[in-house]
């Protein structure tokens, strides 16, 4: 297992620099990887994100210019009236460990992280710790879920 043992200072000052810079977790992943020789598990960077504290960016993007990696569905949900909607995403390349992954924004704006990994066991990883998304809120993603994924296995 990786640890903020195995970086020395300057190493611990580059990947600081990284995050200012506006790197993801996925970006240090590689980075890591790339510059250090340290080949690591998206967990292992995720516990490494938190050792160092590393407040990552909320990347923000125009709605008309989708990302390159992910497919947006745009199926509207069952929420209540008044209520903003569930959007989930789906990623062209699944994250390590995933056979399937992307994200989730929440009806009230949180996002979070989904995936489906090897074993089949479904997560949801949001961005604000211990946030507990609403039971409408989790229905209208079981429900985009299952029509985005349908066919794909």
């Amino acid at each position: 297992m990786f640890s903020v043992s195995d970086l020395s200072e300057d190493q611990i000052e580059a990947i600081r620099a990284w995050v200012a810079d506006g790197a993801q977790m996925a970006d240090v992943q590689k980075k890591l990887n790339e510059e250090f020789g340290f080949k690591v598990t998206y967990m292992d960077t995720r516990f490494l994100a938190l050792d160092l504290e590393l407040d990552f960016a909320s990347q923000e993007e125009p709605e008309s210019e989708p990302k390159h990696d992910a497919i947006l569905f745009e199926e509207k949900s069952a929420a209540p009236a008044g209520v903003g909607e569930v959007s989930v995403t789906l990623d062209q390349v699944a994250r390590p460990g995933a056979m399937v992954s992307g994200t989730v924004t929440f009806s009230d704006g949180v996002k979070g992280i989904w995936l489906i990994d090897e074993m089949g066991r479904p997560s949801i990883d949001p961005d604000q710790p211990g946030y507990q998304p609403t039971e409408a809120d989790l229905i209208a993603f079981q429900d985009k879920l299952r029509v985005l994924l349908d066919g794909q296995f």
